[in-house]
């Protein structure tokens, strides 16, 4: 083979590996085919239909729209988003975001110690406005920080399972761009493990 053609041979060869790895790119961002979508939509509306039985839901939302907000929340959709996509207002959105173990950073934002308020809600009967008075806000808000304890100890008690098979499918398909792994641990969240460790210490020195 002489200098010119081992050339020619060379460029060709690189040019076809281009071609290659452009290829194998674009089928790696394709749309989902039908099949996939229908996978998808049973794999998540499984997960819901399971949570529904274990829990009980405190909207009237279907297992369809459910779904619909678990895919809107991995695709990165703010609450008022959510809202505007199911029709219907952006507390019930709230709401279901936490029957189904969805939580935000935001959603423990608060102007009191998370700690000493989660210790009062976890296995203690205060109602709302005690524990607006104690931690000087108003029932609402109390309610609503109660609301969220409820649902991270939820999650928790399950190790975070359901939050897990949404974001399997999700990502198996390439569809989520949203990620709950770096909210699960809040500062509500936090304060549970506080207490955890405090009972583990209680037990060992007993």
């Amino acid at each position: 083979m002489d200098e010119k053609t081992e050339q020619l041979r060379d460029i060709f060869m690189d040019v076809s590996d281009e071609a290659s790895v452009t290829e194998s790119q674009a089928a790696g961002r394709g749309s989902l085919t039908d099949t996939d979508e229908a996978t998808v939509e049973e794999r998540l509306g499984e997960t819901v239909a399971r949570m529904r039985e274990r829990y009980d839901f405190r909207t009237a939302l279907d297992d369809p729209a459910l779904v619909g907000l678990v895919r809107g929340f991995y695709a990165g959709h703010e609450d008022a988003a959510l809202a505007e996509e199911l029709g219907v207002d952006e507390s019930t959105v709230v709401e279901a975001r936490l029957d189904l173990h969805l939580l935000r950073e935001t959603d423990d934002d608060a102007d009191f110690d998370v700690t000493a308020f989660r210790k009062r809600v976890v296995g203690g009967d205060a109602t709302d406005e005690e524990l607006a008075a104690a931690f000087d806000t108003d029932a609402e808000t109390a309610s609503r920080y109660r609301r969220v304890v409820e649902a991270q100890a939820a999650a928790r008690g399950v190790s975070h399972r359901f939050t897990s098979e949404f974001e399997d499918a999700l990502t198996e398909a390439g569809l989520a761009t949203h990620m709950t792994a770096g909210v699960q641990e809040t500062g509500l969240d936090e304060a549970t493990e506080d207490i955890d460790s405090l009972d583990s210490d209680a037990d060992v020195s007993m």
